[in-house]
């Protein structure tokens, strides 16, 4: 934000001086306490040059490893990124993270946050969608949250969702002090015939994701149909990309579709920030975290944006909130509404047939060189297969190649492919891993 001074040293002094204050150490003095000690000034080096400061830090950034090929993923992908979205999100209207309270002054921020809202209800199939939260994690354990009311309190996860999805659905439920249930996981999947065991007249809701974490296509409809025929709420956890392809959460019968927006143009970025977001039925529609932006008229007719729903926000109604949701990530946001604008429709289906595509001609190469996959249902762009070798050795080996490999789970392997992962670079991973073997 380099034109955006707050006040210059002229206003700054005017207004110490009106309030009887040369400068601003006297400001301070009648509020910090005279025990408060003094401290000296820090012992810091001479400073450096331009010049000096650029090969400092390209010397640091020159010990970071950046791997040439990645078939990685476990929550996080590498996915084009059209160069436009970067052009659009850094302009200085926009480098803020922050939801606007005033909304009638701001309406380009609002407008970035509608379209946003209006992508996600597109791409999920719900009605409505909110403004964003932290990340994927903190979604489903919003969404938890919202399927909770007085006579069912008691939330049903599956054991093959993502691991950290999992703590953190569970750390929320016990500061809430609300029961919490693994769904077991059978090759690879949700096992539906322990969930229908579990469902009782307790359980508030049922979360899933689609794909899961061992990158298996879920059975969502006969998921959601068990949930609801025990009186509860069903939650989808999604892959956006693979949302472009896939029945969505809304024909699966989902009340709440929540997901790590991370895949929408926002680059791995040693992990954050990310983007949770979250879309529900009209139904759930009041129990949506934080704030929705809505479409209207000023007072001469033309379009114009507001904050329209603040339902759950605990600066609303503090004694009554269930959730501590009172912000998003804007700007994050605003990264996703640019990338899924600049792709189209045809671009996202592209990228998710493209990534799924790789990943089943990766898991025909592995199975080649014994490499055999561990779960037999269908996958979308991650599956896990056994490791005929020390698993180490391996990834040590392929790093040294500038390949980063799947991650090393308990069974296995987990492998993943994006449409960035091109035919030339699978076969000569596979042609270095041969050597192991």
């Amino acid at each position: 934000m380099a034109s955006y001074i707050p006040s210059t040293a002229a206003q700054r002094q005017a207004m110490l001086s009106a309030i009887g204050r040369g400068n601003t150490r006297e400001l301070l003095s009648g509020i910090i306490p005279a025990e408060v000690p003094s401290y000296p000034a820090l012992d810091l080096p001479p400073g450096k040059s331009e010049l000096e400061v650029r090969r400092a830090v390209k010397g640091l950034a020159d010990k970071n490893i950046v791997f040439d090929s990645v078939f990685r993923g476990a929550g996080a992908y590498r996915h084009y990124i059209p160069a436009i979205v970067s052009s659009i999100i850094s302009k200085e209207e926009f480098v803020t993270a922050y939801t606007p309270y005033q909304a009638e002054i701001s309406q380009g921020v609002l407008q970035s946050i509608f379209e946003y809202q209006t992508m996600i209800c597109e791409l999920t199939g719900m009605d409505v969608a909110n403004a964003s939260v932290y990340d994927g994690a903190t979604a489903a354990a919003e969404a938890a949250a919202m399927c909770r009311d007085r006579s069912r309190n008691k939330t049903l996860v599956s054991g093959a969702l993502h691991p950290d999805v999992i703590e953190t659905v569970k750390t929320y439920c016990w500061a809430a002090g609300e029961p919490f249930g693994i769904i077991p996981a059978k090759d690879g999947a949700t096992d539906l015939e322990a969930l229908s065991s579990m469902l009782g007249d307790d359980v508030a809701g049922v979360i899933l994701a689609q794909p899961n974490y061992y990158g298996i296509l879920e059975d969502a409809v006969r998921a959601g149909e068990l949930a609801h025929a025990a009186g509860a709420k069903f939650v989808m956890s999604v892959n956006p990309i693979a949302a472009a392809i896939l029945m969505t959460p809304a024909e699966c019968g989902a009340d709440c579709a929540v997901g790590e927006g991370q895949p929408l143009g926002l680059p791995l970025a040693f992990g954050g920030p990310y983007l949770g977001f979250m879309a529900a039925t009209s139904a759930m529609m009041r129990k949506l975290p934080g704030r929705i932006v809505g479409e209207t008229a000023d007072h001469d007719g033309n379009r114009a944006f507001v904050l329209t729903l603040q339902a759950r926000e605990q600066h609303i109604r503090r004694e009554k909130a269930s959730s501590n949701i009172c912000s998003n990530q804007a700007w994050c946001a605003l990264t996703a509404s640019a990338y899924m604008a600049a792709m189209g429709e045809s671009g996202m289906r592209s990228a998710a047939e493209q990534s799924s595509a790789k990943a089943h001609y990766l898991a025909g190469q592995l199975e080649k060189i014994n490499f055999t996959r561990v779960h037999t249902g269908a996958f979308f762009n991650e599956f896990v297969t056994r490791c005929p070798v020390d698993v180490k050795v391996l990834c040590k080996t392929l790093a040294q190649n500038h390949i980063l490999s799947g991650l090393p789970v308990e069974e296995g392997i987990l492998w993943c492919a994006t449409e960035m992962n091109s035919k030339e670079e699978i076969d000569r991973m596979i042609g270095l891993i041969k050597e192991e073997c």
